[in-house]
């Protein structure tokens, strides 16, 4: 049925593997709300714990796993690293999640 359709494509199974697990570290308030600060400007991992409401050594945590699936990436000054969105695709992920929760009628 579907594959009658002029432009119908699946992605490949590496497509949506990968998709599921971006969805799955999206899966945690706190790494949200790191993603939402870091889309503002880069910031260390004190100023994320604090604004995210987490333990300093939690939100590093976080912010490995984030920048593994290249969601973060870092900038090291000295002996601070310095923290930001890798790219605009992650705004359009936050966006839209969060426009999604906002449409839903409770």
């Amino acid at each position: 049925m579907h594959s009658s359709l002029p432009d119908f494509d699946m992605p490949s199974e590496e497509q949506v593997h990968l998709a599921a697990e971006t969805f799955r570290l999206l899966a945690d308030p706190t790494r949200i709300r790191v993603l939402w600060a870091l889309l503002q400007g880069e910031s260390s991992v004190a100023c994320l714990a604090e604004l995210a409401g987490a333990a300093p050594t939690a939100v590093s945590q976080h912010l490995a796993k984030l920048r593994l699936a290249g969601l973060v990436k870092g900038r090291r000054e000295g002996t601070f690293v310095y923290y930001s969105a890798a790219n605009d695709h992650v705004r359009g992920l936050l966006d839209q999640a969060l426009f999604h929760a906002g449409q839903i009628d409770a």
